[in-house]
């Protein structure tokens, strides 16, 4: 076996369904939707835009954690360079990791899970998941020319999540917690990046992202309206400790010990920036309104939300939100091909034009 191999005993059983009549209408809808926004990254994705591997993302130097500190003010020019470089590298590799995560589990939804038409859709949504790790994996090879490791708290949630024999725990681990917190970091730096390729990136994933939370969201509230109320609360232990874990694992602490500081200190330098406390409680903005849409709302998860700062964000509007991510990458579509198509447009009138001249 290959060194850089993570083996996960799995356990859980693969259930077949021959039931081959209609399925949720809802979920065939997805599933279908699914099928018609396939799309191909070597072609959508315009990889001959240049990257400044030290500044890949644009996003302000205040964003960084040691922005401000005696440590700042003591770094070159070209260590702080560096350091733009290496938290985007930190950042952008976490989504790769976290990617391969998604396309595992939903391989696994579609093995486990009893329902024909959520077999169905978990199909498409693993292929969707190949395209984004293929992406991210691309992005950090090719732009920025380093990748950092899968980090703690992020493998220790994958780890329970593929580990954990009831089917729905995929679904509860991957749809609504690691892809809801993904698409909350996506969305943040869509909007903050001034960089052309990463919003790009972004944007395309983050369109295919949106279906994958609905599908979670559809077939969590109807296996959750079954459940006991013991079996619920399983469920909610299971929330509030990937919460309290996927929130321990941006602090990026890996990045700051790259340039001599202590562990205890990154630590504490992350816990102490105001931009990270920010991001940290608007990462939450997907998860929290997902949960209480699927039926997990518990006094003792309210309480944990509570303690996080993020309880608030439970009557956000899911819907409105994916309506803008579905939005702003048609927008990002429109925009390039109609650039494209007046470049063409003005490089045939000047073929005619120097072709009138000659002759």
């Amino acid at each position: 076996m290959p060194e850089n191999v993570w083996k996960v005993e799995a356990t859980g059983a693969a259930r077949f369904s021959w039931d081959y009549d209609d399925g949720r209408d809802r979920l065939l809808a997805l599933y279908q939707k699914g099928k018609d926004k396939q799309w191909d990254a070597v072609t959508r994705i315009d990889w001959d835009i240049e990257v400044d591997p030290y500044d890949p993302l644009g996003v302000p130097d205040q964003n960084l954690t040691l922005y401000g500190t005696p440590h700042w003010d003591k770094m070159s020019e070209r260590d702080r360079r560096e350091l733009r470089r290496r938290y985007a590298s930190w950042q952008f590799s976490q989504f790769l990791h976290g990617e391969q995560g998604a396309m595992i589990c939903a391989a696994r939804i579609v093995e486990s899970v009893p329902d024909l038409d959520a077999k169905f859709y978990s199909a498409t949504q693993t292929m969707d998941e190949a395209r984004h790790a293929e992406i991210y994996a691309r992005f950090l090879r090719d732009k920025i020319g380093m990748t950092y490791p899968i980090n703690d708290s992020l493998q220790s949630l994958l780890g329970d999540t593929l580990r954990d024999s009831r089917w729905d725990m995929p679904y509860l681990g991957m749809q609504v917690l690691i892809e809801g917190l993904a698409l909350a970091a996506f969305g943040m730096l869509r909007d903050t990046t001034d960089k052309p390729l990463p919003k790009q990136i972004l944007a395309y994933v983050m369109q295919d992202e949106a279906r994958h939370v609905a599908f979670g969201r559809m077939a969590l509230r109807d296996y959750y309206k079954q459940l006991s109320d013991a079996e619920l609360r399983e469920r909610e232990e299971f929330v509030i400790e990937g919460c309290y874990l996927m929130r321990d694992r941006l602090r990026g602490a890996e990045v700051l010990e790259d340039f001599g500081i202590p562990r205890a200190e990154a630590e504490e330098l992350s816990e102490r920036s105001e931009y990270l406390q920010l991001f940290r409680r608007l990462l939450f903005s997907r998860i929290v309104p997902c949960v209480k849409d699927i039926g997990l709302w518990g006094e003792r998860l309210q309480r944990a939300y509570v303690d996080m700062g993020v309880f608030e964000m439970g009557d956000s509007s899911l819907d409105l939100l994916m309506a803008q991510d579905e939005e702003i990458a048609e927008k990002l579509d429109a925009e390039r091909f109609a650039a494209e198509e007046q470049a063409r447009v003005a490089e045939v009138a000047d073929a005619v034009a120097a072709g009138a001249e000659e002759g």
